[in-house]
Formats: structure tokens, C-alpha cells, sequence
């Protein structure tokens, strides 16, 4: 089915239209004033192929800070540079808690359950930091210029300063890694790293092209490149099933049937091994703070096109 064009246009536009009376039901993200005047009527999805299809519905073209999906491509590139010693510094396990619980690092004496939670990516940033320098920065969003294809991907610079601002927790995450000796590098610098990954900025199009490696055993057809090994590809995307939106995981998983990652922008990100990338977008988060959206429109692709891990 998906192989065909018209067919999954056809598929994309009955989406929006399923999606469209559940439009500006749920709640923005309001921790920084950035997030909170989101539009929460905005939708955006987008597919893009091994093959190089790209197929897309929506808002498609609107960007918003890409906020957790972040912590996907720092991942890749941390287990790059470590290989299986990462694991000696995350654990891989479901939280079953708040991305950012302090009592949850201090009961794992500093060791994160898993490096899709705050802690765990302020780990995955640390061991960029220690390999790259005063380059991180760059290191970080050159990773995703390189994956998408898109060199005018940047920086908000409005949302990492809010970030800095407001982002009090986080840097108390940093500084309690600090003191059970997980990070090599001051923790205000790598919280402001941190923050400055979650701002960058990007469209459904942009996220959905970035994440072909993880479909694609870890070969980026974008770039050209052997981004991460197979065997990296295929753990990566067993963290992104188990623990890709933090205590809701096991509700995608049943719902969805995909690896995926979720974002308080409204993001999420979904890989079918072998196929194709996935990003929808839609501001209006539910109670689990998932896009409820998204979420939705995610669940009716899954179901339309008979896509699933399962």
C-alpha cells in the first residue's frame, strides 16, 4: 500500500481530515512563555522513505523547537563515540516516572534509568562535550543539518534563553549527576548544552528525513553516511519502544505499534525499521503531555497502512 504515491497522499489528507475535530482540544506547554503561545490548531505530518519518498500533510512547513526528539540524535552520537561503556553511565530502563524526577536520579545514585529522560540526555550531552569540546554546540546541530539535508536548520535562540531561565530542575539534574561523580565536564555547561539541543529548530519534513539512519541500520541515505552500526540502530530503536515517552510508553506501544519519540512542542517521531520515518506535529498535549493530536493521527496511520513492529 505504501508503496504507491497516491495511495499514501491519499492516506496523509484522510488523516488531517479524521484529526480535525480534535483540533485545539488539550493543553500547550507553558513551563517558558515560547511554548504557551503556540497555536494549538496547528497539525503537521510528514513521511519520508528508504527510497527517498516524501510525502507530507498539514502545516507541514511550520517550525517549532524540536524539544525531546533531540534527545535522539545525541544518543546516536554518544553510543557512537562510547559504544556498549555508555550503558556503564544510563541505564536502559523505563522510568515509569517524571522525565525529570530528581528523587529517581538520587535513588539510582546518579545513574539515569535510561537516556531518553532529562538526566540520561544531560549524560549523552556530557560524553559529546568530552569528545567535541567548545564545538558541541555545532557538533550538535551539524549532526542534524547532516541527517535532514536541510543546512538552514538553527538555533531558537528565544527558546534556549528561556530555557536558561526557566529550566531550573534541569540544571539541578546536572549538578546532582555532578555529585555521583556521572559527568565529566561543569555541570551549568552541559545544562546550557542541553538547552540549546531542545531549542533547535525544525519542521515535520526536517524530522522525518533526519531519522532515515534508524530506519535504515544506521545508514543515513541523506548524507551518505554510516552514522551509527546496525547493531546501535536496532538498541536505539528499542529504547525509543520502551521508553520513548517516559511513563506512556507502554499506551504508544499498544497504540501505535512503532519506536517513537514524544516532545512538549507537540512532536513525535516515529521509525518503521526498514521503511520509512515518521513526524507529526501538533502543539495540544493530553494529560501524559504527548500531543493529543499526534498521538491520534500516529495511531490512524499505524491502523490505515497495517505499519507495525508487532
Amino acid at each position: 500500500m505504501y508503496g504507491v504515491r497516491m495511495e499514501f497522499e491519499q492516506i496523509l489528507n484522510d488523516v488531517v481530515g479524521d484529526v480535525r475535530a480534535s483540533l485545539g482540544k488539550g493543553s500547550v506547554a507553558n513551563y517558558i512563555p515560547a511554548l504557551a503561545i503556540a497555536d494549538p490548531t496547528k497539525f503537521a505530518i510528514a513521511v519520508a522513505t528508504v527510497d527517498g519518498g516524501l510525502y507530507s500533510a498539514g502545516d507541514a512547513n511550520d517550525r517549532f523547537s524540536i524539544q525531546s526528539i533531540s534527545k535522539i540524535f545525541a544518543l546516536s552520537q554518544a553510543f557512537a563515540i562510547l559504544g556498549n561503556d555508555l550503558w556503564g553511565r544510563v541505564s536502559r530502563e523505563n522510568a515509569g516516572s517524571e522525565l525529570n524526577s530528581l528523587l529517581l536520579l538520587e535513588l539510582g545514585a546518579g545513574m539515569p534509568r535510561n537516556p531518553l529522560s532529562n538526566s540520561g540526555a544531560i549524560v549523552t550531552t556530557d560524553v559529546i562535550l568530552t569528545e567535541n569540546g567548545k564545538e558541541t554546540k555545532n557538533v550538535l546541530l551539524e549532526f542534524v543539518k547532516e541527517r535532514s539535508g536541510n543546512s538552514e536548520i538553527g538555533f531558537n535562540e528565544e527558546i534556549a534563553q528561556l530555557e536558561v531561565e526557566h529550566g531550573h530542575r534541569t540544571k539541578a539534574l546536572s549538578y546532582l549527576l555532578a555529585s555521583f561523580k556521572n559527568l565529566e565536564n561543569h555541570p551549568k555547561t552541559v545544562a546550557m548544552l542541553y538547552f540549546y539541543q531542545c531549542a533547535i529548530e525544525a519542521n515535520c519534513v526536517d524530522l522525518a528525513k533526519s531519522l532515515l539512519y534508524l530506519t535504515n541500520k544506521g545508514y543515513c541515505p541523506i548524507s551518505g553516511r554510516q552514522v551509527i552500526s546496525a547493531s546501535q540502530a536496532r538498541r536505539i530503536n528499542s529504547i525509543l519502544l520502551t521508553c520513548g515517552h517516559y511513563d506512556v510508553s507502554g499506551d504508544f506501544a499498544f497504540r501505535v505499534g512503532l519506536p517513537g519519540k514524544s516532545s512538549v512542542s507537540g512532536a513525535i517521531t516515529v521509525v518503521v525499521p526498514g521503511k520509512m520515518a515518521i513526524a507529526a506535529w501538533s502543539p495540544a498535549l493530553n494529560r501524559d503531555g504527548v500531543s493529543l493530536v499526534a498521538l491520534e493521527a500516529l495511531e490512524l496511520f499505524a491502523t490505515k497502512t497495517g505499519l507495525s513492529i508487532f
